[in-house]
């Protein structure tokens, strides 16, 4: 099943960036290669329930079992030892990312209180996009009932644009709400 922006992309994105950028073929056409979500559940080093409900959210969100990530180092600190499950993560590829953008940019963001737009700034140099996102009740499938803490989220958008501006004007085209 192709998704509404899998088909946008190839069908009007493709064309129009290859005119602004002046590209010969179409292989130079910077695509999304994938999208990472990442949860910090740093309350797990207390309760290790809490990776779970964290895991069934993330599998909920993104519709995909999501890895759970561990620490790489004590931080006594943090009474965080070694190999403990601090985290959870999804990497979406293919479809499941379309459709997961598609859901993000049309439904999700503009559900956010005082929505104005997303940050033109979190590029990284190289074409990626980071966005932060405070809670996770944004998604139209997480139910508030069911919700035991409001967890935030970092979803990564990695692109193959060479430069920020080429990965801007992708995002821009297939629908992400920037800042006017």
């Amino acid at each position: 099943m192709a998704t509404r922006m899998k088909d946008r992309f190839l069908n009007e994105v493709t064309p129009a960036l290859m005119q602004k950028f002046n590209y010969t073929t179409v292989m130079q056409v910077p695509k999304i290669e994938k999208v990472v979500i990442n949860m910090g559940v740093g309350d797990a080093v207390g309760n290790s329930k809490v990776i779970d409900t964290a895991v069934n959210d993330m599998q909920i969100i993104a519709g995909q079992k999501p890895v759970v990530t561990r620490a790489k180092n004590s931080i006594a600190g943090f009474k965080v030892r070694e190999n403990m499950p601090i985290g959870v993560k999804v990497t979406l590829r293919g479809d499941r990312m379309y459709y997961f953008l598609d859901k993000l940019f049309n439904i999700a963001l503009p559900r956010v209180r005082d929505f104005h737009g997303v940050s033109k700034k979190a590029f990284d140099g190289r074409g990626n996009y980071t966005l932060g996102i405070k809670e996770q009740l944004i998604f139209p499938e997480i139910e508030y009932d069911k919700v035991d803490k409001v967890r935030g989220m970092d979803i990564v958008i990695v692109t193959t644009a060479k430069t920020d501006e080429e990965s801007r004007e992708l995002l821009e085209q297939l629908g992400m709400p920037f800042v006017k």
